[in-house]
């Protein structure tokens, strides 16, 4: 068993700050790229607003407010989640504090604006139906308000104690709080305004993280030392030494893939909120995608008879529907497929592709029209979601048809500004820089009863580092806490080390406890906000 040294009452990092201040031509070189992102972010906005004519400055107070709060969601997400990126290169000397969280905000950064959007968009598939239809109204706004600002009171309190909980746990239970809410406030019984299979499905991924990082790093800290012999990747750093260039070059890469996934997972959980607020409140400029232009909508058009002729297939003789737009709502709410179903959606088929060749462009969609077209695209996408499982089975020759449609109406109300990553991966990489020492003196010293070995930061590093990113290629949001705070725990009892079970007994509480505290605090809010909205 390795032999290493127990971790001293005062602070590591402490120190390591007091021995390498800032370098201010990183603080120069960072406020030139936050000023510039800055000017960039108001030019876009500014022009994206040039074209909306609103009779009071209301929704603008209100596009104002909710920006800065999901800004400052994503700000404190920085400091509390991507400090775990930097932590094992810190505590085994291969970058300098400063050096480090400045590398991992730049990749975090790279990683928000490379980011796909699908995990943006599952998370807003969390939320009612009905809220998300009526985002422009004061229910919509009550839901987001109180979404956000119930995830970044928990993420500071949990900040604030040094405890390395996720904000993916938190964003899902601020999400079910409100939709909880939303049924009792509307004299509902159950919990259909939750759906619960797409609930279930992140949270099976926020549940099995810390099992993945816990093993996984174990083995494969087992795999180095059956692999590398060098004895001085399983001792603590002594001095200020760094790593043997190989285990150094190692450690860097992999706390730059981390920080990379990081920003390309956790950027976006935002990013799908700040949508709906951009909707909401001006939804002729963001309602719909404007870049759809005239020779996609005529490829659309041609899709749209198709699907309507192969949706007739599926449509029972005799079935007879009111209004198609309740009758999709009714069904993506309760799941309950009515005959009547597939002829509403046939029907709303056939309606938005009239609506849309009528136009000739998303762009030239009327002001008043906008939000009423990307309703009724995204209730057909939902409906068409939803329908494999809970209706007919789609038969092979009509399947690729039907996603092709679905894909082009995804694209036109599923889609994020690069302005809005831009946005993100500013507060990301501002919170990264400022808020990062908590996290890091828990991970790197407040788990283990030693510090931790080069070995043993590598193993944690490159399991969260896969972790992450195979979760992003899927489309599902997953703890970067989660996955490295438990891969340090594995590394720890692999190495014989011990944890420190107080720390230990923190966190886990502080996991188990944020998704009925953020439901109940998100839930609150939204019951408060809700009768000052109406």
């Amino acid at each position: 068993m390795a032999t290493t040294a127990p971790i001293a009452n005062s602070s590591v990092l402490d120190q390591k700050l007091k021995d390498n201040p800032p370098a201010r031509w990183g603080v120069a070189a960072f406020a030139v790229v936050l000023v510039g992102g800055l000017i960039y972010i108001i030019s876009k906005l500014s022009h994206d607003l040039s074209s909306v004519h609103q009779a009071s400055v209301f929704p603008y107070v209100l596009l104002g407010t909710a920006l800065l709060i999901a800004l400052g969601f994503e700000f404190v997400n920085g400091f509390h989640d991507t400090a775990n990126a930097v932590a094992t290169v810190i505590y085994t000397h291969s970058l300098e504090p400063h050096i480090a969280v400045v590398w991992s905000g730049i990749w975090n950064f790279v990683g928000v604006l490379t980011s796909s959007g699908a995990v943006a968009f599952s998370i807003v598939a969390l939320l009612p139906v009905e809220l998300i239809l009526k985002v422009s109204t004061g229910s919509g706004f009550a839901m987001v308000y109180a979404l956000l600002v119930a995830a970044v009171l928990w993420n500071l309190a949990t900040w604030w104690r040094g405890l390395p909980v996720s904000s993916s746990h938190t964003m899902v239970g601020s999400i079910l709080g409100v939709g909880l809410a939303n049924q009792y406030i509307n004299g509902h019984t159950g919990t259909s305004g939750v759906d619960w299979e797409q609930v279930v499905k992140v949270l099976k991924a926020l549940v099995f993280s810390p099992i993945i990082g816990f093993v996984l790093a174990a083995i494969v800290l087992f795999i180095f030392k059956a692999v590398a012999k060098d004895p001085r990747l399983y001792k603590a750093p002594e001095g200020t030494e760094p790593p043997p260039f190989y285990i150094r070059a190692l450690l860097i890469f992999t706390c730059t893939g981390v920080s990379f996934a990081h920003g390309s997972n956790d950027g976006q959980k935002g990013m799908g909120l700040i949508m709906l607020i951009l909707v909401g409140t001006v939804p002729t400029a963001y309602a719909l995608n404007h870049t759809v232009d005239k020779g996609s909508v005529a490829t659309f058009a041609a899709v749209s008879t198709q699907v309507a002729g192969d949706l007739q297939h599926y449509v029972e003789p005799g079935s007879a529907v009111g209004d198609a737009g309740p009758e999709l709502e009714k069904f993506v709410s309760s799941h309950k497929f009515q005959p009547s179903t597939m002829l509403a959606l046939q029907q709303m088929v056939v309606d938005i592709r009239n609506e849309a060749v009528s136009y000739g462009s998303l762009g030239s969609v009327p002001q008043d029209m906008q939000a009423n077209v990307r309703n009724q695209m995204y209730l057909v996408s939902e409906t068409m979601r939803l329908i494999p499982k809970f209706g007919p089975k789609i038969s092979k020759d009509d399947q690729p048809t039907l996603t092709a449609y679905k894909g082009f109406l995804d694209k036109s109300t599923k889609y994020i500004p690069t302005w809005v990553k831009v946005a993100v991966a500013l507060a990301l990489g501002l919170g990264t820089m400022i808020g990062w020492k908590r996290i890091v003196v828990t991970v790197g010293e407040k788990i283990g009863k030693t510090h931790l070995t080069y070995a043993q930061g590598a193993s944690a590093e490159l399991v969260a580092m896969c972790t992450i990113f195979g979760f992003d290629r899927i489309g599902l949001p997953v703890s970067t806490t989660h996955v490295l705070s438990s891969g340090v725990a594995g590394t720890m009892v692999a190495n014989g080390s011990g944890l420190q079970m107080s720390t230990l007994r923190n966190i886990v509480m502080a996991w188990v406890f944020t998704l009925p505290a953020a439901a109940l605090l998100s839930g609150s809010l939204f019951w408060v906000f809700n009768m000052f909205s109406r």
